[in-house]
C-alpha cells in the first residue's frame, strides 16, 4: 500500500473524528440552550474533548507538512495556529460561570468550525479517491506489462 494512500486514509478518519467532536460540542451547547443539561455538565463535556480535537488537528496538519502536501497544510495551518494561540493563552476551555453569556458566540464559533471541517472532509474524500484510482491504474499497468513479457 502506498504511503500517500495511508496518509489520505488517516486524514479521512481524522477529519471524521474532528467533525464528530465538533458536532458533539455543538449538541452540548444546544442542550444547554434548551435547558436539557446544566452548565457544569455541558462545560465539562466540551472541555473534555477540546484538547483531543486540538491535538488531532495538530497531528493532521503536521502529517500534511511532513508529506509535503502543501494545499491541505496551507488550508489547515491558520486554524491550527489559532488553536495553539487559544491553548497558550488558556482560552480554549469553556468557563462554567460565563457559559450562558458566551453561548451564542460559542455556538457560532463551533458552526464555523464545523463548516471548515466539512470543507476539509470534501477535499480529503476527493484526494483519497484520486489516490486510490491512480494507484489502481498504476497497478493494472504494471500487471499488463508483466504479462506481456
Amino acid at each position: 500500500m502506498s504511503v500517500e494512500l495511508i496518509l489520505w486514509l488517516f486524514s479521512f478518519a481524522s477529519v471524521m473524528v474532528l467533525v464528530g467532536l465538533t458536532a458533539y460540542q455543538l449538541i452540548c451547547l444546544s442542550d444547554l440552550e434548551f435547558d436539557y443539561i446544566n452548565p457544569y455538565d455541558s462545560s465539562s463535556r466540551i472541555n473534555a474533548v477540546v484538547i483531543i480535537e486540538y491535538a488531532l488537528q495538530a497531528v493532521l496538519c503536521a502529517a500534511f507538512l511532513l508529506t509535503l502536501n502543501w494545499f491541505p497544510f496551507l488550508v489547515m495551518a491558520p486554524v491550527t495556529y489559532y488553536h495553539v494561540k487559544l491553548y497558550m493563552n488558556r482560552k480554549h476551555l469553556v468557563d462554567v460561570t460565563e457559559i450562558f453569556r458566551q453561548l451564542h458566540g460559542e455556538k457560532k464559533y463551533r458552526m464555523i468550525k464545523l463548516a471548515f471541517y466539512f470543507g476539509l472532509f470534501i477535499i480529503t474524500i476527493y484526494r483519497l479517491v484520486m489516490t486510490a484510482v491512480l494507484l489502481f491504474i498504476d497497478e493494472d499497468a504494471n500487471l499488463v506489462e508483466t504479462r506481456t513479457i
